[in-house]
């Protein structure tokens, strides 16, 4: 991992930093992500256009914590 996008767990409230959404950067560029796993609950739901490879999984993060890694997401 090459870094932490946004605030930390404990920066956005966490008292105990456990189980906590967090977005990072990875040292290849991609990116990934903490979150609630979904999948079964969200994937009747996916658009028509959309798909998942049986290796993927839908993962929920909150709208704070997107919105915190925001000012730190690429533009490009």
């Amino acid at each position: 991992m090459s870094r932490r996008l946004g605030w930390t767990p404990r920066q956005r409230g966490s008292v105990t930093g456990e189980t906590c959404p967090d977005v990072f950067e990875l040292t290849d560029g991609n990116f990934a992500v903490i979150g609630t796993e979904a999948t079964a609950e969200l994937d009747p739901h996916l658009p028509s256009d959309a798909a998942r490879a049986d290796y993927e999984r839908i993962v929920v993060i909150t709208r704070e914590t997107l919105i915190r890694a925001k000012r730190d997401i690429p533009d490009a």
